[in-house]
């Protein structure tokens, strides 16, 4: 039987001192705000609430983001975006300070990756870590490196993020898990971190960027899996849109229970 989404919502009752929120299917779908996103993040910082953005798509810059909110009515500068490659840059840093990458990914990934300091290489035979990322070029010739490269070559693998497919008013695109299940089908091995949206290392870059009390603020974002269970998993509440790729069905039907579910982010502030 459907469920109704009536029969799922759990507004909140408070406010927090600092929001996160996910950027495609919760404030905007394509080039277009959401009902109520402009007005609702207004109201947070007229109220003294700190904001941030975080996205698992890494095909734009944080400075990129910034200046699409912007455009779009709600004034934003790149130290409050936190995307999948902050991840990225934290768990590098971290377990493969001087590996060199092979990068399955768009060139805003490579040129990241080579600003911040690691050797992007083309030849899988000097390669360390092939990271697998979102990439609209994805094609056999880079299936084909990230194949030699682990195979051939000892190299691990690494993703980005999570996502099966990116929500779009089209109707979606595929993001990286497909890629990576490329890669991990025909190498036989599996990738030694998938970073993004839930990884702890996502939810450390989105705290420190945030600079809340985790049990003050909240993550709202439009997928239980990744956003929802992140918020909870770095002890944020973790609030549920319903307005991009997740169903009241989908909410009945999930191991992982949001605190609070809304239609739309215009939902948030009760009051």
């Amino acid at each position: 039987m459907e469920t109704t989404i009536n029969a799922v919502l759990r507004p909140p009752r408070r406010r927090f001192a600092g929001y996160a929120f996910d950027l495609d299917g919760t404030v905007y779908l394509g080039d277009e705000l959401l009902p109520g996103a402009r007005e609702t993040i207004e109201d947070i910082r007229e109220h003294g609430g700190r904001v941030v953005f975080v996205t698992n798509k890494p095909l734009e810059s944080a400075a990129d983001y910034a200046a699409k909110l912007t455009r779009l009515g709600i004034p934003t500068t790149p130290d409050a975006v936190v995307t999948a490659l902050d991840s990225v840059r934290l768990y590098l840093t971290e377990r493969h300070l001087h590996s060199r990458l092979l990068v399955v990914g768009e060139p805003l990934v490579r040129s990241m990756l080579a600003s911040w300091g690691w050797t992007v290489v083309e030849d899988p035979a000097a390669a360390d870590v092939v990271l697998v990322s979102f990439d609209r070029t994805f094609d056999y010739a880079k299936l084909e490196a990230a194949y030699r490269a682990v195979v051939h070559h000892g190299a691990s693998i690494l993703a980005t993020n999570p996502d099966p497919f990116c929500p779009t008013r089209e109707g979606g695109l595929p993001d990286c898990a497909a890629m990576l299940a490329a890669v991990e089908v025909c190498t036989g091995a599996r990738a030694e971190a998938v970073l993004g949206k839930p990884s702890p290392a996502m939810g450390r870059a989105l705290l420190d960027r945030l600079g809340t009390a985790p049990e003050d603020s909240a993550l709202i974002g439009d997928r239980l899996l990744t956003d929802v269970a992140m918020g909870q998993r770095v002890e944020m509440a973790g609030v549920l849109v319903l307005s991009g790729a997740t169903s009241a069905d989908a909410v009945v039907d999930s191991e992982v229970h949001p605190d609070y579910v809304v239609e739309g982010i215009y939902q948030l502030l009760t009051e």
